[in-house]
């Protein structure tokens, strides 16, 4: 039972982390034209946003290898979905995702 409330947590985490900072982007989106480019320059606004840039890139890297690798021997192949949830939502999403596909009874 108290792996089955863990679970939910994961999934619950996932929601919040694609939903929450999405709303930020769009927000930010919407008041500066809808440019990619443009948010990717915010990125590197200054050295703060450019070291959070970067933790968060290598983040998703450690992540999407650690997915690949566990999908190699466990072969849970549906969490792959971690990987795009990752890459197009970001590591908020991703992880915990990821670690509700790979709680998944057994």
């Amino acid at each position: 039972m108290r792996r089955l409330r863990l679970r939910h947590l994961w999934l619950a985490l996932a929601l919040w982390g694609a939903l929450h900072p999405m709303v930020h982007f769009v927000t930010w989106l919407s008041g500066n034209g809808w440019s990619l480019p443009g948010m990717v320059a915010a990125w590197h606004a200054n050295a703060a946003t450019t070291g959070l840039t970067w933790d968060l890139a290598i983040a998703a890297t450690v992540l999407t290898l650690w997915v690949l690798a566990e999908v190699a021997v466990r072969r849970n192949w549906a969490a792959l979905l971690a990987i795009p949830a990752t890459l197009l939502i970001g590591v908020s999403c991703g992880l915990p995702l990821y670690l509700w596909f790979r709680s998944r009874p057994v």
